[in-house]
């Protein structure tokens, strides 16, 4: 089962900053600056998280994981979006 979850960074280096949004580029979808919506299976999550530990400086970078529970469950419920939405849909590829 995969959960759904946002992850948001302040990162005060710009070098460690673009390691880390690569990092997250490849689980999930850029949704803001510093924040991204990653599917994450258990494993995954694990993965993601030592990926960011090993990027980042723990005395002056900081990382949110958030769950918000199963992605196909009410996880897009959980999150209320003001203003001008992002459309994640129009990114998504589709191979036929």
């Amino acid at each position: 089962m995969r959960n759904r979850h946002i992850v948001a960074y302040d990162i005060a280096e710009d070098s460690r900053r673009t390691r880390v949004f690569k990092i997250l580029d490849g689980y999930g979808d850029h949704l803001q600056y510093s924040v991204f919506r990653c599917d994450l299976s258990p494993r995954e999550r694990v993965l993601l998280v030592q990926a960011i530990e090993n990027a980042i400086n723990h005395k002056e970078d900081q990382v949110l994981v958030i769950d918000l529970g199963p992605a196909e469950w009410r996880a897009d419920d959980r999150v209320t979006t003001l203003g001008n939405a992002l459309d994640l849909d129009q990114r998504r590829v589709v191979v036929v």
